[in-house]
């Protein structure tokens, strides 16, 4: 099994959808962190933001969100 099809069959499970809702909300956490950090901070903080939105791409956020949301 690849990792497609791991996330797909993962996706039919509400549990699987709420762990994904806890990665938007820390998404949403950074970007307001965002507003407040300073110029050191930018840097680290923009990759968290980056790697949250590359999980909730692969994990089809917008698809679970109807499903689950």
């Amino acid at each position: 099994m690849d990792l497609q099809q791991a996330l797909e069959s993962l996706s039919n499970h509400e549990s699987f959808a709420e762990f994904i809702f806890t990665i938007h909300s820390l998404r949403e956490e950074a970007i307001a962190e965002l507003h407040k950090a300073d110029y050191d901070q930018i840097h680290q903080v923009s990759g968290r933001i980056l790697t949250y939105d590359q999980i909730l791409q692969m994990a089809n956020y917008d698809l679970l969100k109807q499903r689950f949301g």
